[in-house]
């Protein structure tokens, strides 16, 4: 147990360690840094939706057949 903490704290340690640093050297100003992050965000977040809803159609569809071909 007390690896797999160590291991979690090095990296998360890390992580904003490298967060830090892309902040300070980053060559755009920290207004279009995170109106960049934002519009990544929002795109990863539609695409997920976009993924989610055609799976569900897909399951709900295979539902369907599977009812009407027990029935």
């Amino acid at each position: 147990m007390r690896r797999f903490l160590s291991l979690l704290f090095g990296l998360s340690f890390g992580a904003a360690l490298g967060a830090l640093l892309v902040a300070f050297f980053s060559p755009v100003t920290s207004a279009e840094f995170r109106e960049n992050w934002r519009q990544h965000y929002r795109r990863a977040l539609a695409a997920g939706r976009r993924a989610s809803s055609q799976r569900r159609s897909e399951l709900e569809q295979e539902l369907s057949d599977l009812r009407s071909s027990g029935s």
